[in-house]
């Protein structure tokens, strides 16, 4: 741990320097890739900077113990200064546990129905709706990209962009299939109906991460309409693009304004470009995550929503919370916690046996 301690410092150090060139704050792209290193090493810099301080007072604070008159004080002081030492290792390790270049990103989110019919649509609507919820209280913005809504209130599809620091970090062990076991409000005969919806999480790209050559988009406009637009209009609002070289598409229509909705249209595409160029190292993480705590794939079942018992169940790590309706009111927080924390000690461990 000291020694890539050392590494981040000398790199943050370094970068310091690059950003005081003047020819590098004269290349927009180089200087944003350089601001967003430097702001996630700076989690690491900072708490060094304040451990290095600390060892100092305390070594100062030692030297008073053999001053009867001090000693009492010195004792307080070094009991204090203690503590913050121990704070401060258990954060280094924990961000150098849980980092990697990704988990400061913002997120697309994309949740769709599973099997089910209606019920899983509107199953979708309230997983949409929990993780709103949840990001709201962890004061993040959320903008919806691309939201078609079913016939009785339920959900098609939906592609939600949440931007906010460690947006990632804390949804990347969400993507998956979620079943819900309840009664059905249609269901007159009282049997307990399975559905399921599926869930994406993608770390959103930014512009300094994937150049797209206007050459290579096909841009159509259209009216956003149907039982899905949040608002229906006959103006040419909504924006669809055609990556050309990879046919990857793109739409977004649940802004008023055309040009916002070619902006978000855009940061959706370069999400999914950045997916698909990264496809190699997506793999790599996929793998790393399989031994954690499973492999993020929309095929797998990680979490089951039982109503009659109260209870939601996350099957990757064993852990059933009996309070189902406050975790579909956004708060995910305990469980959020105990994925990550699975992930620490699962690194540990691993670690260990090196």
């Amino acid at each position: 741990m000291i020694e890539r301690i050392k590494e981040m410092v000398a790199r943050f150090e370094e970068i310091e320097r690059l950003i005081q060139d003047p020819s590098v704050a004269a290349a927009p792209e180089q200087y944003a890739r350089l601001m967003r290193e430097r702001g996630r090493l700076d989690k690491v810099v900072s708490r060094q900077r304040e451990l290095e301080s600390i060892r100092q007072d305390k070594s100062e604070t030692e030297a008073m113990l053999g001053d009867p008159e001090m000693r009492g004080l010195a004792r307080e002081e070094l009991e204090r200064l203690g503590k913050r030492e121990a704070e401060l290792l258990s954060e280094l390790e924990e961000f150098l546990l849980t980092d990697d270049q990704e988990s400061s990103r913002s997120v697309i989110l994309e949740i769709r129905p599973g099997v089910g019919g209606d019920e899983a649509a509107l199953f979708a609507r309230e997983i949409l709706d929990m993780y709103s919820r949840y990001a709201a209280a962890k004061g993040w913005k959320v903008q919806y990209l691309d939201v078609v809504n079913s016939d009785l209130g339920g959900l098609k599809y939906a592609n939600v962009s949440i931007e906010g620091e460690d947006a990632f970090k804390h949804l990347r062990y969400e993507s998956g299939t979620h079943r819900v076991q309840r009664v059905p409000a249609t269901e007159a005969s009282g049997r307990v109906h399975t559905s399921t919806a599926t869930v994406a999480v993608l770390p959103q790209a930014e512009d300094v991460d994937v150049e797209i050559n206007p050459k290579d988009l096909q841009i159509d406009t259209y009216s956003a309409g149907g039982p899905g637009g949040q608002h229906v209009n006959k103006t040419q609002s909504a924006v669809r693009l055609t990556h050309l070289p990879t046919g990857i598409v793109v739409q977004c229509q649940n802004e008023r304004s055309q040009i916002r909705n070619r902006e978000l249209a855009m940061r959706w595409l370069r999400t999914r470009l950045y997916e698909h160029y990264q496809e190699k190292a997506a793999k790599e993480r996929r793998e790393m995550r399989r031994s954690l705590i499973g492999t993020g794939d929309r095929s797998e079942k990680i979490r089951t929503y039982n109503f009659h018992d109260n209870r939601v169940t996350d099957h990757r790590i064993g852990v059933s919370l009996h309070r189902l309706l406050e975790v579909l009111a956004g708060d995910l927080h305990e469980l959020v916690g105990k994925l990550l924390e699975y992930e620490r000690q699962e690194k540990l461990r691993n670690l260990s046996k090196r």
